[in-house]
């Protein structure tokens, strides 16, 4: 009982996933908002194909009327995406029309803050970097352990605020760029400053390991409540690059930012051009605080993508951007880079902000006077053409302030897509029943296996799609179903193959129960291989491919994995299971482990208390003569009838040659009895018949006893002949 128990564990744990899948999809439905887009559901979100949805023509204006460029349009439709993908609308279709309309398709109904977030205008600004720090959020865990000295630290300057409690959050400001502006960045007004130093609020004198970021975020900034916080500078700042933009607000909300998160990088956020930004890097590899507004885009003339020159004059083969200044916009420029080149990093960085995410942050070495700067990567890592000129058409897009005007908003059918499923969904089902048919005639018993490896294969990959529609707005399009079609016969391929080792084990004679584990252990490494293939083909269709491919791409992958998960925690196992059940044990005719059926030799009794095994027998047979008797005696015959041939033959001869007398020789006799004629002609009998005289039974039983004791001569048997007459 024990060993069964231990047998069925992993049974047990393929069970625990299940239950955990669906009941967290279970818990979202009964708590989540039903009018919620993307909420949890017990049916997954379609795709644009099987659902329709809203389709939007945009057609792009510029506040110059300056013409639109294929350039400046593919990257509004690049802008557009990540707005989209950002809101948590998977599937959507975003493409160019006619060379100046762009057609973006959302499935499913639209509500009017998605429209706006997708027509809303795109503008360039640059900003001072104040703070730059890693993407993550403050640590709650770390404020927990080190709540005395975060409390202590928030009269200070913005690196004692976050010692101990944003190691994983944030890195600077450095010491350099806050010692002169400590007090003005983090000292509050005079009430938030009591209520800070005088009356410690019990969120920052009770330590604990369950604070939220919120809550780590308060306590570090030594306050109750998000309405303590205070939003305006204690001093008036002097430049744009005065850390004392740096107020509680601004830190809580920086404190707070999680640039892992797409939701926050969808931008637009970059409206007051007055006050401090809080935001992301594009790419959401950094998170930064940056001060107000500097430039805009209409200070740029434009950007374009060249190499390094050398001092000598030479031209060198690295990659950088090189971008162009109105005058008014030369000037603006030269003044802020005369400004910032002395400061310490990162506040001798600049900022430049596409659409309220940071989309490159070079740092300032020298006074820029003429109006044309040149943006070069990192020393260790130089751009390569692809980044520069992408930041190039970043830079030259944002220099013309773009607007999209709704040309069109209609809704789509989606009923060609779902006569399409129909029919999709009817060969799936086609296919899983001949593959079922199949398992009963080939493996007999054992299709049982077949069929609750593809039953849970099946509610395995149905919750997990559920999940995935919840959590992260996947959307089932019609290519995606026929990767799942296709799953059917990446299940039935792993179960086939063990299976047929299985039998081969049992063909060679190895018991039932041996036989599951070593051809367990054949399979398993074919069955990996064959998954590997599988889901590297994927990878790499997903990483190519765009559009519906890449939805057919996600679930063969998706499947592939699934498939090694039921192929190692139930199908291996339950067979271990079955293999306890006599009908399958003892190898039932119906059972598909019939040895007999399968061809197995069995091992029998050689007598002597001894046993032979099937390579034994085998051995044995192959040095045996397995002829019967009837076959031997025929086999005698036909020798001694040979022999018989040969002698006549060899007796013709010799009579033509005069050696020998003719004798008779019947071809049909066998050897003895050719060697008693011969012996009989040479009889005195014989003799005496061939001269006509018949001797006595008496006297013919003398003789021949006279011959066999003397031998006798022939004179001798005359006279006896002559005596008998």
């Amino acid at each position: 009982m024990a060993r069964r128990r231990r047998l069925a564990r992993p049974l047990y744990f393929l069970a625990l996933i299940l239950v955990a899948v669906y009941a967290a999809v279970g818990i979202g439905v009964v708590t989540g908002d039903d009018d919620a887009a993307g909420g949890a559901s017990f049916t997954p979100n379609l795709a644009l194909d099987l659902e329709g949805g809203t389709q939007l023509i945009l057609t792009p204006r510029t506040d110059d009327g300056h013409a639109v460029t294929q350039s400046d349009l593919d990257q509004a439709i690049a802008i557009i995406r990540q707005r989209v993908d950002g809101s948590g609308v998977a599937e959507a279709e975003i493409t160019s029309q006619g060379g100046n309309n762009i057609v973006v398709a959302i499935p499913g109904e639209v509500s009017e803050d998605t429209v706006q977030l997708i027509t809303a205008s795109a503008q360039m600004r640059m900003r001072t970097v104040l703070v730059e720090g890693l993407p993550g959020t403050i640590d709650p865990a770390a404020v927990a352990q080190g709540t005395d000295d975060a409390t202590d630290g928030t009269d200070g300057t913005p690196d004692e605020a976050t010692d101990g409690a944003t190691d994983g959050a944030t890195d600077t400001p450095t010491d350099g760029a806050t010692d002169g502006a400590t007090d003005e960045a983090t000292a509050p007004t005079d009430e938030p400053s009591d209520g800070a130093t005088d009356t410690p609020t019990e969120a920052s004198t009770e330590p604990t390991t369950t604070l939220t970021v919120e809550q780590a975020a308060l306590q570090v900034l030594g306050v109750a409540s998000v309405d303590e916080l205070s939003d305006t500078p204690a001093t008036e700042p002097t430049s744009p690059s005065d850390l004392a933009w740096l107020t509680p607000r601004v830190l809580f909300d920086y404190y707070t930012l999680d640039c892992y998160d797409p939701a926050n990088r969808t931008g637009l956020q970059d409206d007051d051009t007055e006050a401090p930004l809080v935001t992301c890097s594009q790419d959401g590899g950094a998170k930064y605080v940056l001060g107000p507004a500097e430039l805009t885009g209409q200070d740029l003339t434009g950007a374009q993508m060249g190499f390094q020159s050398l001092q000598g004059g030479g031209v060198t083969n690295i990659p950088i951007v090189q971008m162009n200044f109105t005058n008014a916009g030369g000037q603006k420029f030269a003044e802020v880079t005369a400004r910032i080149k002395e400061l310490a990093q990162p506040q001798n960085q600049f900022a430049i902000v596409l659409d309220g995410l940071v989309i490159s942050a070079p740092r300032v070495t020298e006074t820029i006077p003429n109006g044309q700067a040149t943006i070069s990567g990192p020393t260790q890592s130089p751009f390569t053409r692809d980044e520069a000129t992408t930041l190039a058409n970043q830079l030259s897009f944002g220099a013309l302030p773009m607007t999209f005007e709704v040309q069109s908003q209609e809704q789509i059918s989606a009923t060609l897509g779902g006569e399409q499923l129909e029919r999709g969904l009817l060969a799936g089902v086609i296919g899983l029943i001949l593959v079922v048919i199949y398992s009963f005639l080939q493996y007999r018993g054992l299709a049982v296996v077949t069929v609750a490896s593809l039953a849970i294969a099946a509610a395995l990959t149905y919750g997990v799609i559920l999940l995935l529609s919840w959590t992260q707005g996947y959307r089932l399009s019609l290519a995606g179903v026929a990767g799942l079609i296709v799953a059917i016969g990446i299940t039935a391929d792993s179960f086939i193959v063990y299976f047929e080792r299985l039998r081969d084990e049992v063909r060679e004679g190895r018991s039932l129960a041996g036989a599951v584990e070593h051809g367990w252990l054949r399979a398993r490494r074919t069955i990996l291989a064959s998954d590997a293939v599988n889901f590297i083909a994927a990878i790499v269709l997903y990483l190519l491919a765009v559009g519906g491919v890449r939805g057919f791409a996600f679930t063969l992958g998706l499947t592939t994995l699934i498939d090694l998960v039921v192929v190692f925690l139930f199908t291996h196992p339950l067979m271990r299971l079955l293999i306890k059940i006599p009908f399958f044990g003892e190898g039932h005719r119906w059972s598909g482990l019939d040895p007999v059926h399968l061809g197995a030799s069995v091992a029998s009794y050689a007598g002597r208390g001894r046993v032979r095994s099937a390579p034994e027998k085998v051995a044995v047979a192959a040095n045996a003569d397995v002829r019967t008797i009837a076959e031997r005696r025929a086999e005698e015959a036909r020798l001694a009838k040979e022999a018989a041939e040969r002698e006549s033959a060899e007796a013709a001869e010799a009579e033509l040659a005069g050696e020998l007398p003719v004798a008779a020789i019947d071809p049909s006799e066998t050897a003895t009895d050719a060697i008693d004629g011969e012996i009989a002609a040479h009889s005195p009998i014989a003799e005496a018949a061939a001269e006509g005289v018949v001797l006595a039974p008496e006297d013919s039983a003398d003789q021949n006893e006279d011959v066999d004791e003397t031998g006798g001569d022939d004179a001798a048997a005359s006279e006896r002949n002559e005596e008998a007459r």
